[in-house]
Parts: C-alpha cells; structure tokens; sequence
C-alpha cells in the first residue's frame, strides 16, 4: 500500500511543478486538467503526510519509553504510544480507502427501470413494491424523483416503470440494485394461502451528460403523440408526448411526463443513450468476467441477486451474504445497511484486484 501511496506523491509534486512552467500556465485547458486531478489526489497525499508525522511521533514516543526510568513518566508515555497507535491505524484505513479508484459516474442522476419478470400479476405488484421501495429511499436522502415512463396492469401493478432520480451521488447509492429481485410470499391474488415466487428485474443507468455514447440523429424516429393518464388533463389538447425508437436496436421509449413535446423528446434520448451506454458495460463486463468474477460490481441484470421472504421478514442479499429481518422498513425505503454492505464489499474487491 505505502508503495502505491509513493507513486500518487510522486505524481502530486510533478503537478505541483507543471502548475509553476509559464507554458502550462498559458494553457486553460491543461491547467485545469491538472488542477482538477490534483484535487483528487490532496486526500490521500495529506492523509500519507499525516501518517508519516503520526509515525514519526510514535517512533520518538517509543524511544522514550525504552529510557523512561520514572513509573509516573512511563505510564504517561505509554497512554501516548497507544493514543498514536490508534490514529495511525484510523489513517491505515482512510489511505485504503482513498486508495480505491473512484467511480466517475457516482455524483450522476439516474434512472431506475423495474420490469415485472416471472409471476405474472404478482410479479407486476412486486414491480410496484419495489418502485414505492426507491421512491422513499430517493426521498429520505433528498432527492427528486419522478416517474418518466410507466406501463401499468389491471391489479396495481407496473409491466415496466422508469424512474428518475436526481441528486447529488445518486448513482452511488443506487448501482448495486441492478439484477433480479426475487419475492416469496403469499400474492394478492392468491385464494388458498400457497406462497409463490416472483420476480422483477432492475437496471440501474446514470443519466449521461458529458456524452458517452454518441447517436447519429438517422438513427432515431421520433413522433409525438397525446399525453394520456392521471394529471395529464392539461396536455390533453396538444401532442407532447414524445415516442423515440432507436432504429439499430428497436429499443423505444415513450415519455409524458413533462409539459413540453422538446422536453419529453429531450428525455427521451438521455434514456435511450443510458440504455446504449448500459449495453456497452454489460459487454465489458461479460469479459472481464471470463478472466475474474467481481462479487459485487458486474451489475449482471440475468442475476439473482436479492431476496425478499415475507413469510419469514427476511431480505437476503446473495452477493455478499447479508441478511436483515425487518423486512417491513427495508421495503419503506430502509436500504442504507445493505447499501453500505455492498459499498464495503466493492471497495474490499478493488483493493484486492489493485494488490495483484
């Protein structure tokens, strides 16, 4: 770890003097360029200074204590070596941590789409479940949601339903609930009391400003229709919203949601580009789990990765093996346990594949 801390010191101070060359100086771009990394790297840098006055103090606290003849002095010193040991190892931590190469897209808005999968009608209530579930979530941190594309069944369930959340390090706390949601309970429909097993699928995409992926405008058909639904008397009169097609793929999207036909159109894209974007991860990540399974990054959406057991109150994340039994505040929006888990378990994944 300490060599790898060396190599981002090394590079600091090699900014440090770039920052001074009057050429650089001259040039906007590069200057910011390299401001903005080294932004990135000043905690850990000042962390590892830190560390090594922690160290040094610790090494002269320990000398001491070798010499110390008087019992009074030498119990002080001791309470110091240990008072130091303490913030050495806090530090240990926090220079792992930052160690960890940080998720570019993690401050990133985005959206959540959650398809009924197998269970028919009960699959499509779990839909809905799993949509209040993100919805409250969004809302205890914050942030705005709102539903931008939704295709109801006749039982108050969703087929598919995209929501939007916006706010500052969204992605970060949403990326690992892509997969398949398995639910075991008795159904709404259900007569006779049997518990059966549905499931839903989540795909979790961060909304794409600073283009990713490029669409050549050909490739898309647009058309406006009428808005239709709950709260949509006022668009009534005019054809706001907008249908998109991504003619190389078929994938569509139809958004009402907002006021504007352009800003529905606008929406409408940013989805259908999450979606490309997605598809490219999905490709990516395909191969790099031929050479190495992540255990909890792949955001493989074939994957069964959570189940929720309502006979039983238990949420069992299969990723990583942890389990709650208060399943009625974790389908109110209480996901910070898993969530942090999940955190944990990605960093502890990264760190060793940056130690090999």
């Amino acid at each position: 770890m300490l060599d790898k801390i060396s190599q981002v010191v090394t590079r600091y101070e090699e900014i440090d003097r770039q920052m001074t060359d009057p050429a650089v100086l001259a040039d906007h771009v590069k200057l910011t360029e390299l401001a903005r990394e080294r932004s990135d790297l000043g905690p850990l840098v000042e962390a590892y200074q830190e560390y090594q006055r922690v160290n040094q103090e610790l090494a002269e606290a320990q000398e001491m204590a070798d010499l110390e003849d008087d019992p009074e002095m030498a119990a002080m010193v001791q309470e110091e070596i240990k008072t130091l040991t303490r913030q050495r190892e806090r530090l240990e931590k926090r220079m792992r941590k930052l160690l960890v190469p940080k998720d570019p897209r993690d401050d990133k808005n985005v959206f959540i789409e959650i398809r009924a999968g197998t269970g028919g009608d009960e699959a499509g209530i779990f839909a809905a479940d799993l949509l209040r579930m993100y919805t409250r979530y969004a809302d205890s941190k914050g942030w705005k949601t709102s539903i931008l594309e939704e295709n109801r069944t006749g039982v108050g369930g969703y087929k598919e339903v995209i929501l939007s959340v916006r706010g500052k390090g969204a992605y970060s706390r949403f990326k690992f609930e892509s997969g398949v949601h398995r639910v075991q309970r008795v159904p709404q429909t259900e007569s006779q009391g049997r518990i059966h097993t549905s499931a839903a699928t989540v795909a979790v995409m961060p909304e794409i400003k600073d283009v990713d992926i490029t669409i050549d405008p050909n490739d898309l058909e647009i058309t406006s229709t009428f808005s239709s639904g709950p709260g949509g008397q006022h668009m009534q009169k005019n054809a706001t919203a907008a249908r998109i097609v991504h003619k190389p793929t078929g994938m569509f999207v139809k958004i009402q949601s907002e006021r504007s036909l352009t800003q529905n159109k606008q929406l409408g894209i940013a989805i259908i580009q999450a979606r490309l974007q997605e598809m490219e991860e999905q490709k990516q990540n395909a191969a790099i789990a031929a050479d190495r399974k992540s255990q909890v990054g792949s955001g493989d959406r074939s994957e069964k990765i959570r189940t929720y057991n309502y006979p039983q109150s238990r949420v069992t994340d299969h990723r990583i093996g942890f389990t709650s039994y208060n399943l009625a505040a974790v389908m109110d929006g209480d996901l910070d346990p898993f969530i942090d888990a999940l955190t944990v378990a990605d960093e502890a994944e990264k760190l060793a594949a940056a130690g090999e």
